[in-house]
């Protein structure tokens, strides 16, 4: 079972995107900021980074940064609702995944199974 960290300061929003995620059976723990992700980063071992941008504390960017430098092998999916965010995290954070809010949650969903489709494609290969 895939693990994501997903940090999300608005509640609904992270409590949404957590059971979704949940039923389509990827194990979630979810922090409302990106201060609270990196012990998390440090003590467990997750498959995907499911970040808002613009958070406060410490922002998605800077989190995905720190993550690379804790787990580089690990995937990060951006969410934001700022048109101008999404551009600065495409060049901060080059690897990573951008979903621009509003987006519905099947679409979440859709975008974070092709990026362990082709983890699967490349291991039976």
């Amino acid at each position: 079972m895939y693990r994501i960290l997903l940090a999300e300061d608005d509640k609904v929003m992270r409590e949404y995107l957590t059971r979704a995620l949940e039923r389509s059976g990827y194990a979630v723990s979810a922090v409302d900021r990106g201060t609270e992700a990196l012990p998390l980063l440090e003590n467990e071992q997750f498959d995907l980074l499911l970040t808002d941008i613009v958070m406060p504390e410490m922002d998605g960017i800077e989190l995905a940064q720190r993550a690379g430098d804790i787990a580089p092998d690990m995937r990060v999916m951006f969410i934001t609702g700022f048109a101008a965010v999404t551009l600065k995290a495409g060049k901060q954070v080059p690897q990573a995944r951008v979903l621009s809010k509003p987006f519905h949650l099947r679409d979440l969903v859709l975008e974070v199974d092709r990026l362990f489709e082709r983890d699967s494609f490349s291991t039976n290969i």
